[in-house]
């Protein structure tokens, strides 16, 4: 069990943020209920102001291209585990082929889900096959796939690949899409201050690669943002590096999860892909409360059983950067697109669907607004 309580947060540098006891609105949790150890106000484990409110509102989203003739590409989708219905990772690039296809009208090529565990061999000869069926681009989802794209990209020059999550391959013909999945997943941790009345929330990561530590390291820097010493986080993995079969293990993330839970957790944040379908049913059962990942979970059919539970999700918006990257490729050049999706580009974000998460949107937006002007500085490594 990994724990964290109290300790400095990571480079922070905000003007004008006071401690003060009882500050915040309500979590929403028992109003009598005592605010843990440390001085929050009744119903509420926040002891931290915060940032001012952005001038003007929230900051606007960047502009989808409508206008571009994607009609000449043949998009391939190599999925990660989980594939195309896992209502997270695949699903946001699957979403954005969809709208590439509706909108641009660009062709929908072939699709193939990874295996748990599988080879390298495997992965290229799914590329591989791609390549040679006429799919241009082929976007591979996952830094698994960094190692077979490399290789493949060499032995097919003519064609354009992009990667999900991995920025290590140095090809003309490989664009990488990557994320601050730490900033995304700190205005998580401030939603999970806000929202616990038992000032214990938890962090599930399906692997413990330092991708999925990005997400662990946004959240509890963002809990402790806006809890102070006053809340415990507890971060735990389903398995270890090199055994993906943690994206892909609802029964196992349900067992994690109730254990935190039945310690006194109250907001359970997960970066587990297919197994977070097993943190929503362990908050569900135990009248607790989570956090999606990736995709608007709230709005995913195949959740509709749990949606009631997830108050918001971190939105890492994979489906805004395999459309973009589709339209760049049908305009001719790739250059433009962010060197990384962040918060300041929309790239990141938290979901609204769920009305619960409302009576703390202001302090989410001022949070993001303080990360975008630069006054808040969110570390992408796990303090512990």
């Amino acid at each position: 069990m990994r724990r964290k309580r109290g300790g400095a947060l990571a480079a922070i540098a905000m003007a004008g943020v006071l401690t003060m006891a009882g500050c915040a609105k309500d979590s929403g949790g028992d109003s009598e209920a005592a605010g843990g150890d440390g001085g929050g106000a009744a119903g509420s484990c926040v002891t931290e102001e915060a940032p001012a409110a952005p001038q003007g509102g929230q900051q606007s989203e960047s502009k989808r291209k409508t206008d571009v003739d994607a009609s000449d590409l043949k998009v391939g989708l190599a999925f990660d585990v989980g594939g195309r219905g896992d209502a997270s990772f695949n699903d946001a690039a699957a979403a954005g082929v969809d709208d590439a296809v509706k909108q641009l009208g660009a062709e929908k090529g072939n699709e193939s889900p990874a295996a748990g565990n599988e080879s390298e061999a495997a992965k290229e000869q799914r590329l591989e096959q791609m390549a040679n069926q006429g799919n241009n681009p082929i976007i591979a989802v996952g830094f698994a796939y960094a190692e077979a794209v490399g290789k493949v990209a060499r032995k097919h020059p003519d064609t354009q690949f992009a990667i999900v999550d991995d920025d290590s391959v140095n090809a003309k013909n490989v664009t990488p899409l990557v994320f601050a999945e730490e900033e995304g997943s700190f205005l998580a941790g401030v939603a999970a201050a806000y929202k616990s009345s038992e000032c214990q929330v938890g962090f599930v990561g399906g692997v413990e690669t330092p991708l999925i530590q990005k997400f662990q390291a946004g959240f509890e820097q963002g809990v402790e943002a806006a809890g102070g010493d006053n809340i415990e986080v507890r971060s735990e993995y389903l398995t270890p590096a090199g055994d993906i079969s943690g994206f892909n293990d609802p029964g196992k993330a349900n067992v994690k999860a109730k254990s935190m839970i039945s310690q006194g957790a109250d907001v359970i944040f997960h970066a587990a892909g297919a197994s977070g379908k097993g943190v929503f049913e362990a908050a569900a059962a135990e009248d607790a409360l989570a956090i999606g990942v990736d995709s608007d979970q709230y709005e995913q059919k195949t959740l509709s059983d749990v949606k009631d539970v997830i108050v918001t999700s971190m939105l890492k918006k994979v489906d805004v950067a395999v459309y973009d990257y589709i339209a760049a490729v049908a305009e001719g050049s790739t250059d433009d697109l962010p060197e990384r999706f962040d918060l300041s580009v929309d790239g990141v974000d938290y979901s609204r669907s769920n009305s619960d998460i409302e009576d703390v949107s202001d302090e989410l937006d001022a949070y993001k607004q303080a990360i975008v002007d630069g006054k808040i500085d969110v570390s992408d490594k796990p303090q512990s």
